[in-house]
């Protein structure tokens, strides 16, 4: 009887395994638009395909997560595997509406697919990199301690055996 009971779990198993579909499907939360990855995608690599097909002025995905009602949703990483955790769980994109920087994140994120807008989002206020006559010349003052700094080494070092000598005669 015990190997009859195995044999049925197994068959359940291998039945479980096949009737889920090969792929995964995520909801877009700004678009209401399912999107469906193939097993073993990235997190990251999801989340840029769902920004760049979404229009413009809608609220670009912040990161995936799996939510079941009455559960702790399960946060996902940009390069975490997507997982689908079973029944009644489900896979969506998270939000941040009504804010100004997720219009430079989605700029960001429809611009290279090597995904480092998960580290630093773009804003539109940053400074330009043209070099100005202050960084010139606070470069130049940097230089001239420096020498200063140099030469006051040098005289006291120079003049350190005539200091010692006078300091040795004194006693």
């Amino acid at each position: 009887m015990d190997n009859e009971g195995r044999d049925e779990e197994e068959e359940r198993g291998k039945s479980a395994e096949s009737s889920q579909p090969p792929f995964l499907e995520v909801l877009c939360r700004s678009s209401g638009k399912v999107r469906r990855f193939a097993a073993g995608t990235t997190a990251g690599y999801a989340l840029y395909v769902i920004n760049c097909k979404l229009d413009i002025g809608v609220a670009p995905g912040l990161h995936i997560e799996a939510v079941k009602e009455g559960e702790e949703p399960v946060v996902f990483g940009p390069n975490s595997i997507l997982v689908n955790y079973g029944k009644g769980w489900n896979l969506q994109t998270v939000t941040d509406e009504g804010h100004d920087k997720s219009i430079g994140m989605l700029q960001n994120s429809k611009k290279s697919p090597n995904f480092q807008s998960f580290k630093k989002p773009m804003t539109m206020n940053q400074p330009n990199s043209t070099i100005s006559f202050q960084y010139i010349g606070k470069i130049l003052l940097a230089f001239a301690f420096m020498f200063l700094l140099g030469g006051i080494f040098t005289f006291f070092l120079e003049n350190l055996p005539a200091m010692n000598l006078s300091a040795v005669s004194s006693l």
